[in-house]
């Protein structure tokens, strides 16, 4: 079992190594082709996120992001920071938002490319309304003509969402609690399952509207919390932020040595963490109802400034500050080593709480990995069912959908009470060449996502609210916005 465990490792770490450079290279090169539409554009995402859907079926811009946070937020953005910071020192956290600046117009690109190909089902929740749907399999499909690879990718999809991915999330979030308070697995293990049950069984509006109200609640709790335990050792803040820097760019005197090491895992850790480039978000962007792709590109792209420059650096501050982290030497030494047989996680983010409330921070992420860990669980089903309706093609298949409701319910359960370290690894290969596929399209959709680019900034140099026309601009497959022209031909012009 040892040798197969270590067979899947490797594999995995093949596919995942070099993926974080490519997102990073992608989206410098989308970066130079929007003209930096992360920068110029932040009103228009601010003002987007005010908008309504505007009709029955879509989701508005706002609630469209919370979904896509409810996936990017997660155990990553605790956890995923330590380990950054344990491998490549504090200035990792440099490079982590470099990346998340440069890097999220590739989250642009995907969410673009979602809105523009996406379709209308309906969703039995609903029943005067049709659901907007789109993501990875619609915009490869529709937008490269490739329907086979678009199919493979929502198999992969449902059964990785729906079977796998889920019962990592529970098995950290049974970890959690028996570290901080000492239930058993199974105790953990039933809540979720019941709290999930309650959700996913009724359908997507109950489902978006569970995010929507946890979501925002969870993001400005921790970053509240963090700027506490920033302000209760403001005394420590000028000497971090200057050992940030200085190791960030190979000149302080102790860490200097691991510059590379700051890179690399600043880029990777900064990936990983928002899921920007792997497709994940793709399925959220698609279901608001807005009138340009280019907008849902905006607000999707500030949902990575969220995750990444916000969420991400407050728990990287949080332990800098308060001093709660060791620094590897890559050899089984260390270069700084504050806590002693403390292991790299989530437990320095309690070490740092602590210091704010003595004895509070192991109860305090418990629930914060409970509450992160069960929105992301909803978004995970919402990716599944997503992939689900686009392998249906329009049929009903109620029968699917139930054996999905029943599965994630299952793997919920038994996802915490089982050994995960095989289940992460195969996870991990199943995601990440999910990944590579997602990338690899990305690449060749480039010239289109450019015209989109290109006609939404048209319009708004021209003053106007935008509107798409995919027949004006020769793109074909946009179905959705087909009709809508159809219906409202004045609003194009």
């Amino acid at each position: 079992m040892g040798d197969f465990e270590e067979l899947l490792s490797g594999v995995s770490d093949a596919i995942w190594a070099p993926m974080a450079y490519v997102v990073l290279g992608l989206g410098v090169a989308y970066s130079v082709a929007t003209k930096g539409v992360q920068f110029r554009r932040i009103p228009d995402m601010l003002r987007q996120l005010r908008e309504e859907s505007g009709s029955d079926g879509g989701l508005s811009s706002f609630q469209a992001l919370v979904l896509a946070l409810a996936s990017r937020v997660g155990v990553g953005s605790i956890a995923g920071v330590a380990t950054a910071v344990s491998a490549g020192g504090p200035g990792a956290l440099v490079w982590m938002a470099v990346t998340g600046l440069v890097g999220c117009t590739v989250g642009y690109a995907e969410a673009t490319l979602s809105q523009t190909f996406k379709r209308q089902v309906q969703d039995e929740d609903r029943r005067n309304a049709n659901e907007d749907i789109g993501g990875m399999p619609y915009y490869i499909k529709y937008g490269l003509k490739l329907p086979k690879v678009g199919a493979l990718v929502a198999v992969l999809g449902v059964i990785g969402y729906g079977f796998v991915f889920p019962g990592l999330q529970v098995n950290t979030i049974a970890a959690s609690a028996k570290l901080a308070f000492g239930l058993d697995s199974w105790i953990p293990a039933v809540f979720v399952t019941v709290l999930i049950a309650l959700v996913i069984f009724g359908g997507t509006t109950r489902l978006v509207k569970v995010t929507q109200a946890l979501v925002p609640v969870l993001a400005i709790g921790y970053l509240l919390l963090a700027l506490a335990v920033i302000g209760i050792n403001i005394g420590s803040v000028p000497a971090a932020v200057a050992l940030i820097f200085q190791s960030a760019v190979g000149i302080h005197p102790v860490l200097g040595g691991i510059a590379g090491a700051a890179v690399a895992w600043g880029v990777r850790r900064a990936v990983f963490a928002s899921s920007n480039g792997l497709g994940e978000a793709t399925f959220a962007a698609a279901a608001a109802r807005t009138s340009h792709p280019g907008k849902q590109g905006l607000v999707q792209t500030f949902s990575i400034y969220i995750d990444v420059l916000l969420i991400c650096m407050a728990t990287g501050l949080m332990m800098v500050v308060s001093g709660k982290y060791n620094v590897s030497d890559g050899s089984g030494g260390y270069l700084i080593n504050n806590m002693p047989g403390v292991p790299v996680g989530a437990n320095w983010v309690q070490e740092a709480i602590d210091t704010l409330v003595p004895g509070w921070g192991a109860g305090f992420i418990a629930v914060a990995v409970l509450l992160f860990g069960f929105t992301c669980l909803l978004a995970y089903f919402y990716v599944a069912n997503s992939n689900l309706l686009y392998l249906l093609d329009g049929k009903s298949g109620h029968g699917w959908k139930t054996v999905l409701k029943v599965g994630t319910m299952a793997i919920v359960f038994f996802g915490s009470v089982v050994n995960a370290q095989l289940v992460w690894a195969a996870g991990d290969i199943g995601l990440g060449l999910i990944a590579w596929v997602n990338l690899i399209c990305l690449v060749f959709l480039f010239p289109l996502v450019r015209k989109i680019y290109r006609d939404y900034e048209r319009q708004r140099k021209l003053g106007l609210n935008p509107t798409f026309d995919p027949k004006a601009l020769g793109i074909e497959g946009a179905e959705f916005w087909e009709h809508e022209t159809e219906k409202s031909p004045a609003a194009v012009r």
